[in-house]
Order: structure tokens, then sequence, then C-alpha cells
């Protein structure tokens, strides 16, 4: 039962970052984050680096709302751990992350059931994420998450 709810959830939360999009048409870039990737966005804010594919092309954060979109190049399909979860990733996917909380999350989808969910948000709870699809959560170690997964069809680069 509790493999199921996580499963529901994760894939509610990945089909709610496709659907979402920046309410903020002019996020900008912090001076500090120029030197940075998107996945230290995710440390800094207390994520693995496991939640969004190696390989980003760019990304935009506006550091007073929080709001964010990563551009992959292209959409990226790829197996999530620890259940081996078929994913998909929208070229663009958008946001609000704050402490330990990513929200409004929008283009990526999982495929639970016979059916694609949407991730709609993750949080930090203790040493778990929770994902969130719509009202369903399932929770996983963080530490299935530690290394990003790469795209199927795309060779390995560093973001």
């Amino acid at each position: 039962m509790a493999k199921t709810t996580f499963f529901f959830t994760f894939l509610t939360l990945l089909i709610s970052i496709t659907s979402s999009s920046n309410p903020n048409p002019n996020p900008t870039k912090s001076p500090s984050l120029t030197t940075t990737t998107a996945h230290s966005v995710l440390t800094h804010h207390g994520f693995p680096i496991g939640l969004l594919p190696s390989g980003i092309f760019t990304y935009n954060l506006n550091t007073t709302t929080g709001e964010f979109s990563v551009d992959l190049g292209t959409p990226c399909r790829l197996i999530l751990p620890p259940d081996n979860y078929l994913a998909t990733y929208s070229k663009k996917v958008t946001g609000k992350i704050v402490e330990n909380r990513i929200a409004e999350l929008k283009g990526i989808r999982v495929r639970a059931f016979f059916q694609w969910w949407g991730i709609t948000g993750i949080k930090i709870k203790g040493e778990d994420l929770v994902f969130e699809v719509g009202m369903v959560t399932a929770k996983y170690p963080v530490k299935n998450f530690d290394e990003s997964p790469q795209c199927e069809g795309k060779k390995h680069s560093s973001s």
C-alpha cells in the first residue's frame, strides 16, 4: 500500500511539473548564480542533485520569489530510482523553490498504474523526499537521488 501511494504521489508530482508555467515572465539570475549550476541551486535549498537529469541547457532563478525554470534543450525520458519508474521531463520544467520545498512544479511526469501522473511538489522530511501528486504523497529516501539520472539517448554531460 505504501509503495502504491508513493508511486501515485511521484507520478502526480511529475505531471504537475509538465503542466505549470513560469508566473514571472522576466526571471532574473542572481549574480552569484551565474557561475553555479541548476544542480547547485537544488543543493543550496536542501535537495539532492538527482531530482534533475544531467545535461541541463540553461536555467533561470528569481532569487526573490524562488520561481525557476530549467531548460533541458529537448524533452527527457529516464528511469527514476528506487522502483524504476519511467519518467518524462518536458523541455522546460518550472516551479518555485524555497528551503526544503519545491512547489507549483510543472514539467515532470511519472508512469504508474498504467497512466501518467504529474508531480506537483517535492518536500524534504528528515531523510526522505516527499513527492506530491495532487493530494497524494509518496516518500522515498533522499539517498536514492544522490546522482543525476541521464536522459535516454543523450551523452553524459555536466550541468
